[in-house]
């Protein structure tokens, strides 16, 4: 990203990095007095913590733990928030005709990246049984999983969420300059001060400590999916974290990473990783469709979409 130093004479800025959603994050936050960007800090690093625990599955007191050690039992009841959360679920696995589904986190049961050995069949469609949000009994504020084994899992729009939420809280502490990243899922709350926008680099899915492209973001949500960060090659063929519910199986596709941009972080990583699911013909459909600008990668290396045709 450009060094702020440049862009304001009358902010301060800091850089804070902390660790979060198991993983290193950042707030590049400007204000008029440094106690007025350590006030933005403090909030959004307690507001992405307190998400984190509510939300996790690894822990036993979240609100994900409690429905999930209910399954095949009874109904749990949701706060407001947890149940905007499951609307908002419930909408994109509508929307992505089944493709977004927050019950598929059951399949990491049958992959492990590191074991460079495939699953057999038998055990994914095994746990197969367990996955589809049409086996959820939504009546909110209640929430019940129909079968025992079956598990909601937010990994998949959590960090995009809490990258919001930190970004909100920001706002409310006065930051109107800066910007939050988690785990490499962004929202700019604003320009730098001087109106400029902030560059931010695409990584290069075949050297992810590369940048393949830099996208100008003053505002709103900033995020990528790809068969870079957790895979193995078998064969000659690789096989990464993206599952299709609908086969408990990886992305076949020539797509090897995707970035959209959203007024919202959370629309975004949904976005990307709808698109990975889809392919590279159907999900740019679907991303235009949305009016998500996004860049797509092919394993090639080609590069495509909206926002490598504007020059952004």
């Amino acid at each position: 990203m450009t060094k702020p130093d440049s862009h304001s004479s009358d902010h301060v800025y800091e850089s804070i990095s902390f660790h979060a959603m198991g993983g290193p994050c950042e707030l590049k936050l400007y204000a008029p007095t440094r106690g007025g960007v350590q006030a933005g800090a403090d909030a959004a690093i307690a507001e992405v913590q307190r998400i984190e625990k509510f939300y996790s599955r690894y822990r036993d007191d979240s609100i994900i733990s409690a429905i999930n050690n209910a399954a095949g039992k009874n109904f749990i009841a949701v706060d407001e928030e947890t149940a905007a959360l499951l609307d908002y679920a419930h909408a994109a696995f509508e929307q992505s005709d089944g493709l977004f589904d927050i019950t598929s986190g059951v399949l990491r049961g049958a992959w492990d990246f590191k074991s460079g050995v495939l699953p057999s069949q038998k055990r994914v469609s095994a746990l197969r049984q367990k996955v589809g949000w049409q086996k959820v009994e939504w009546r909110p504020p209640d929430i019940r999983l129909q079968q025992a084994g079956m598990e909601l899992d937010f990994g998949g729009f959590g960090k995009e969420y809490a990258a919001d939420a930190a970004a909100r809280v920001c706002k409310e502490q006065g930051i109107e300059h800066g910007l939050v990243e988690l785990g490499g899922d962004i929202h700019v709350i604003g320009p730098h001060p001087d109106g400029s926008p902030w560059r931010v680099g695409l990584r290069d899915p075949r050297e992810p400590e590369k940048a393949i492209h830099i996208i100008s973001v003053r505002q709103g949500g900033l995020a990528s999916s790809g068969d870079y960060e957790r895979f193995m090659v078998v064969e000659g063929r690789r096989y990464c974290h993206i599952l299709n519910p609908t086969t408990g199986w990886p992305v076949t596709e020539a797509l090897a990473a995707v970035s959209v941009l959203a007024p919202l972080c959370l629309i975004a990583g949904t976005g990307a990783t709808v698109a990975m699911l889809k392919g590279e013909q159907r999900g740019q459909e679907w991303l235009a469709a949305l009016g998500l600008p996004h860049m797509w990668v092919t394993s090639t290396g080609e590069l495509g979409g909206s926002l490598v045709a504007a020059g952004r």
